[in-house]
């Protein structure tokens, strides 16, 4: 080859930072038909502008990676989602084990935030509970379908919870829907909507008549130990949470039924060494003994794939 045959590195094309659907084909090494099919699934990272499909060529590189079995990503675990003091302390336990060989990283947000992202790629998992757990089979599915990414999420159980109220140590009561709610100075912490508890809660007096106006809400907390927390110091007097999230801040508990929780994940995510890792720990007696002291707990279906 002489030199006026020989390419310059000046010559080999840029990509822009947003590839059209063309390009990102291109950048592939598939057809554009197999691009819209992907947009139809809302897999591949994409926004529209103008009625054109633009794809941040940054994010079809993580996209990528994320899709990679076994790839550079399967040493880190990103769960994000619903708050639970068991998954806590499990995630810490792991993370031990781990040392530096694996990251797995707790970050809870609430049931509809976490979907959110996860949807977007930007969480590996996400733990979800909406409702009675005789009414998880469906409600769980329906609350996935409202994302296009649902059909690439695998759900996975990963144990049932007492759901209910968290009381002050100060308040003593015996029936929720006499004494309690009729309480008007009683100072409520109420979660975000989106949030399982806050759901659990709304449905709860909904079917008893009782009007959620006519609580006395003072505070608003972003995770079930946050709302603990602020009983436990006595900025209010009660809060929707889990039996768990009560004991570990030395409340009362008034017990309003049981829940699913369940872990929703990308089916490649299902499938690396370090989630399946995670759900050895889960089923360890080192977990349940944790779940014993945490009170609370039924591990029914525990680890089983319930929807594909």
């Amino acid at each position: 080859m002489n030199a006026e045959t020989t390419p310059h590195p000046e010559d080999k094309p840029v990509l822009p930072a947003y590839l059209s659907v063309r390009q990102v084909a291109e950048y592939l090494q598939i057809n554009e038909k197999k691009v819209y099919a992907l947009l139809r699934e809302g897999s591949i990272p994409a926004t529209k502008v103008t009625g054109k499909w633009l794809f941040p060529r940054h994010l079809v590189d993580q996209w990528l990676l994320e899709s990679t079995r076994g790839g550079v990503l399967s040493d880190r675990l990103l769960i994000t989602g619903s708050d639970d003091p068991l998954l806590h302390r499990m995630v810490h336990l792991f993370s031990e084990k781990l040392q530096e060989r694996a990251a797995v990283l707790y970050s809870p947000t609430g049931t509809a935030l976490g979907l959110k992202l996860l949807a977007q790629r930007k969480a590996n998992a996400c733990a979800i509970h909406w409702g009675p757990a005789e009414e998880a089979h469906r409600r769980h599915p329906a609350l996935l379908r409202r994302h296009p990414q649902h059909r690439q999420w695998v759900l996975v159980r990963l144990y049932l919870r007492e759901q209910g109220l968290m009381l002050s140590p100060r308040l003593a009561t015996s029936d929720p829907r006499t004494d309690l709610f009729r309480n008007a100075g009683l100072r409520w912490v109420l979660r975000q909507e989106g949030a399982g508890s806050q759901r659990y809660l709304q449905e709860f007096l909904h079917r008893n008549g009782i009007d959620p106006e006519t609580l006395n809400v003072v505070r608003r907390a972003r995770s079930e130990r946050e709302a603990a927390s602020l009983v436990a110091m006595g900025e209010a007097d009660a809060a929707p949470g889990v039996h768990a999230a009560a004991t570990e801040s030395g409340l009362g508990f008034m017990s309003l039924g049981w829940e699913a929780f369940d872990l929703v994940l990308y089916r490649d995510v299902y499938f690396r060494t370090i989630l399946q890792q995670c759900l050895t720990q889960l089923r360890s007696a080192q977990t349940r003994e944790l779940a014993d002291m945490l009170e609370g707990y039924r591990f029914e279906d525990c680890g089983q794939v319930v929807l594909t």
